[in-house]
């Protein structure tokens, strides 16, 4: 049971693949007719399940109602693009997003469960290192904009360099992780070699103060919360 019920949540995942846009494009009928097989075994393992357990309890747990709101979901999305389909009409399969939902809150699952609830447990707790970094990134911006906006200086391609305060928020953001380093700093640096100072502060700080306070901070509370829980805490 337990692995056929990993088989068919993977056949469901994998349906991404091969819908449209799809890198395998597989005709609708093909993949529509995979993920009904698919949603009648969750179904059928689901009652299997409400059969073994006590109806107060089954209609209590969580994981059993956010199962069937998604197999409901799943199948109400199906029948409207198909029927969209039948009209020509483009639309979206929104009920993708829910598919993880069945490897979460299947009893089978319970190693996965305890990995989402300590990160759940950790983003309270990684909020004000976060908004810290963001402050961090805002000051440098405006700083930035202070600093270059009024230079008239133009990048590679001839567009305007740093005019732009949320365009400035974005480009520094991407330099925290260096992927568009040393680029965006050119023609600052073209302007006046002084100007690197700048970008060198702010990779020093953003980058390796924040990025590894932020690491630390994530890493010790995520394992704070997985010790409790494998120290004796219910896990399901």
């Amino acid at each position: 049971m337990r692995t056929a019920t990993y088989f068919f949540i993977f056949l469901n995942l994998s349906l991404a693949v091969f819908e449209e846009p799809a890198v395998y494009p597989l005709p609708f009928l093909v993949t529509s007719v995979v993920e009904v097989l698919c949603l009648v075994v969750f179904f059928g393992r689901l009652t299997h399940f409400a059969k073994v357990t006590l109806r107060n309890v089954f209609w209590k747990d969580t994981k059993n109602i956010c199962i069937m709101v998604a197999i409901l979901l799943s199948l109400t999305d199906l029948a409207i693009y198909g029927v969209l389909r039948m009209y020509d009409v483009r639309s979206i399969r929104w009920s993708r997003i829910v598919r993880p939902i069945f490897l979460i809150n299947f009893a089978e699952s319970r190693q996965i469960r305890r990995a989402f609830r300590s990160i759940r447990n950790t983003l309270p707790e990684i909020t004000y290192v976060f908004l810290l970094f963001m402050f961090s990134l805002l000051m440098f911006s405006l700083m930035a904009l202070k600093l270059f906006g009024e230079r008239n200086l133009q990048t590679a391609e001839g567009l305007p360099y740093f005019k732009n305060y949320l365009e400035i928020v974005f480009d520094l953001y991407v330099l925290v992780t260096t992927a568009n380093s040393p680029d965006v700093m050119m023609p600052a640096f073209d302007f006046s070699s002084w100007y690197a100072l700048f970008f060198i502060a702010f990779v020093i700080v953003n980058t390796y103060i924040f990025m590894s306070l932020f690491l630390a901070v994530v890493y010790n509370n995520y394992k704070k919360h997985l010790k409790v829980m494998f120290g004796g805490a219910n896990c399901d």
